[in-house]
């Protein structure tokens, strides 16, 4: 199973990208994680990766294909993979394609999370987290049981991150619009993308999707998953 799964920050992608890892053995790749953990590995890709970003240069389509086919090769991916930030264009989507073809695969789902933005920018900014020890909560969807004290270890800090706020989750909303717009015409036309509803419970969204992944041999018959919202 391959799927790219998009949805933007705030709509709980790394949720649901953590529930497939965990209860279907797929891998993540996430571009951005992947050219880091090459550098720091110094394979022949993060190494003209490294040498391309301390020219002050943008990492070209060719190093990154070549990232994520390095990646591919590696037997964790053996039951299947969420790609995570990649493709963002025509021709990343083209690349993809072919490194997939290359190794016997093709892209079974594209999956977006669908949100309303009013709804996100509320959820993202009354978030919060323990000091301690990152458990999360939320101004008004999740309080500690006991005001000031973290559920799970007990402890008394709590922060926020400097970004949650309404204007830097309105960009972030604009920048997703723009990334995904290029490749969602290319994947409708070959019916591969599906919708879920992402304001809904993580459980009910986690539910749509595997129903989503249980399909995959229905080509011929593309359409629309949906969710309750949460009330």
């Amino acid at each position: 199973m391959n799927i790219i799964l998009l949805g933007p920050p705030g709509a709980g992608k790394g949720t649901q990208a953590a529930r497939l890892v965990a209860e279907r053995g797929m891998a993540q790749l996430s571009t951005g994680d992947m050219l880091r953990a090459a550098v720091k590995a110094g394979t022949p890709v993060g190494l003209q990766a490294k040498a391309v970003m301390e020219a002050g240069e943008l990492v070209s389509d060719a190093i990154v294909s070549a990232l994520i086919g390095e990646r591919l090769d590696k037997a964790d991916t053996a039951e299947g993979v969420i790609f995570d930030g990649y493709p963002r264009t025509a021709a990343q989507a083209d690349a993809l394609d072919l490194l997939l073809l290359e190794r016997g695969r093709a892209l079974d789902w594209v999956i977006e999370l669908e949100v309303d933005e009013a709804a996100l920018i509320e959820r993202v900014v009354g978030r919060y987290t323990c000091a301690n020890c990152g458990a999360g909560y939320h101004d008004r969807f999740k309080s500690p049981v006991v005001v000031g004290t973290c559920d799970a270890c007990g402890a008394h800090a709590f922060k926020r991150r400097p970004d949650d706020n309404a204007e830097t989750v309105g960009t972030r909303m604009a920048e997703y619009r723009a990334k995904t717009a290029p490749i969602l015409p290319i994947y409708e036309a070959r019916g591969l993308v599906r919708r879920v509803d992402g304001m809904a419970d993580m459980e009910m969204v986690g539910s749509a999707i595997g129903a989503i992944l249980a399909e995959r041999t229905d080509r011929a018959r593309p359409g629309s998953v949906s969710v309750p919202a949460r009330g």
